[in-house]
């Protein structure tokens, strides 16, 4: 069983920055694939950003593409993303999801661990 904790969600303006940081418990965490999914109010969830196992394959969403960063620390079983350049359109609750498997995987259905979420709010 794999447990997923968000954290550093916030308020921010437009044109602002946070990080959000998803700490996982159990052992497999550095072959397991790490992905960011968000879900606005009456919209559904959607992926945002995804990494390998070993951290060397990523995939972003075209909304988020050059502006957020994924990345992952496995001795600390977190994974981090960091977003830059918000936007109003980027409020939404971000989930963290994790599943077995090394390759990167950008739909819910590749998931089966999911964290409760941290709401994102970005002001225009």
């Amino acid at each position: 069983q794999v447990q997923l904790v968000e954290s550093g969600g916030g308020l921010v303006q437009a044109g602002g920055s946070l990080r959000l940081s998803c700490a996982a418990s159990g052992r497999t965490f550095s072959t397991s694939r790490m992905g960011w999914f968000r879900q606005a109010p009456g919209k559904e969830r959607e992926f945002v950003a995804a990494i390998s196992g070993g951290g060397g394959s990523t995939a972003y969403a075209d909304s988020v593409k050059g502006r957020f960063t994924i990345s992952r620390d496995n001795a600390k079983n977190t994974v981090y993303l960091q977003m830059n350049s918000l936007k109003a359109e980027d409020t939404a609750v971000y989930f963290c999801a994790a599943s077995l498997g090394v390759v990167v995987a950008t739909t819910t259905f590749a998931y089966n661990y999911w964290g409760q979420g941290t709401l994102v709010t970005v002001s225009s």
